[in-house]
């Protein structure tokens, strides 16, 4: 393997001529003119990235940008209207951190991100790889961001043969070795576009790579191989009821899931907890009709498996959980939620 300095330029020239268009990145032309990168942007667009691919995120960070297009705008917005916008995106607690982390920067600091990393890390919802990324991309520091792609690129480069995750802090070894101090943003994001479009998980274009005359894992013959990854335990599988009810005005009877826990914060149907036999509790006395259909989700940890339920109810009605929505909008809800409601409202109306 040649000289790690030698390899990022060559890594960066390879960037210059086939750096992905995002809408949160400042591309290495304009980065030459002068352009600086929006750390308010580089941190939305990380945040959103968090287990999500760049194609479901584009949207997301569009509408969110438009709607707050300022760190004091996102501070200011109400919580309901945040996480209706999320809805969708999954793993909601990144958008209730995301508010927390607006409040103190636009009030405690004045709505300037900190640019280091143990600054960044202070800030609610941003861990290890986050702030690595947000200083480097958002403020050129040479610090050592490594995700998937990179992982996966490591693997291969280095032929680090030890399975996933147990060969995590090595992979990071790795990337530490590589990350130069010349334009440490611009490497960041030519590592992962390199993973992205070139070592891809499956059948990697290697002929085409930058690094192909150094990667020990193609020398070796097992590139496609890696990274080797532990065998994955099977995902339990869930119980619950959805009551999804509809009131004779067209109003819809929806809670609002606790704060701390799997969808915090966001609007549902009413219904017990969720485990290996689903918990029958209705939110109210009601002509329940059992739709003999099942809303299938998976989670991170599970498989969930989601009854529903569905009922007409008066005017009069007092539900003992839950308040009624006149004017609630699919988006509004999870993806588990509208799952729910598209089989409900063929029912109800």
């Amino acid at each position: 393997m040649r000289d790690a300095g030698v390899m990022a330029r060559e890594l960066l020239d390879w960037y210059d001529r086939h750096a992905r268009e995002m809408p949160w990145r400042v591309g290495p032309a304009d980065r030459a003119a002068g352009v600086a990168p929006d750390p308010y942007a580089v941190w939305l667009s990380e945040v959103m990235l968090q287990q999500t691919t760049v194609a479901a995120v584009r949207d997301y960070f569009t509408r969110f940008m438009t709607l707050w297009p300022t760190v004091h705008d996102l501070a200011a917005a109400e919580d309901a209207r945040v996480m209706g916008e999320w809805a969708g995106l999954g793993y909601y607690a990144r958008a209730r951190n995301l508010l927390k982390c607006a409040r103190i920067v636009s009030g405690e600091l004045g709505g300037v991100l900190p640019d280091t990393l143990d600054g960044l890390k202070a800030l609610p919802g941003i861990g290890p790889y986050t702030a690595a990324a947000i200083a480097a991309i958002a403020f050129d520091r040479s610090e050592t961001v490594v995700d998937g792609n990179v992982e996966r690129v490591m693997a291969r480069l280095f032929c680090i043969e030890a399975p996933m995750p147990g060969s995590k802090p090595a992979l990071r070894d790795a990337a530490a070795e590589l990350t130069p101090d010349e334009r440490p943003g611009d490497y960041a994001q030519a590592v992962m576009d390199l993973g992205a479009t070139i070592c891809t998980p499956k059948s990697p274009a290697c002929g085409i790579c930058p690094w192909r005359d150094d990667c020990a894992g193609r020398a070796k013959g097992v590139q496609a191989a890696l990274p080797a990854r532990e065998a994955k335990k099977p995902k339990p599988v869930r119980q619950g009821i959805a009551y999804v009810a509809r009131r004779t005005d067209g109003a819809w009877l929806v809670e609002t899931r606790p704060e701390r826990g799997l969808l915090g914060g966001m609007l549902g149907w009413p219904g017990g907890d969720w485990g290996e036999v689903a918990e029958d509790t209705p939110p109210t006395d009601a002509d329940w009709h059992d739709l003999g259909e099942e809303v299938r989700h998976t989670f991170t940890h599970f498989h969930l498996r989601l009854a529903v339920r569905v009922a007409e109810l008066p005017m009069d009605a007092a539900p003992e959980r839950g308040h009624f929505e006149p004017r609630l909008a699919p988006s509004d809800l999870p993806t588990v939620m509208r799952k729910a409601f598209d089989l409900a409202r063929g029912q109800l109306g």
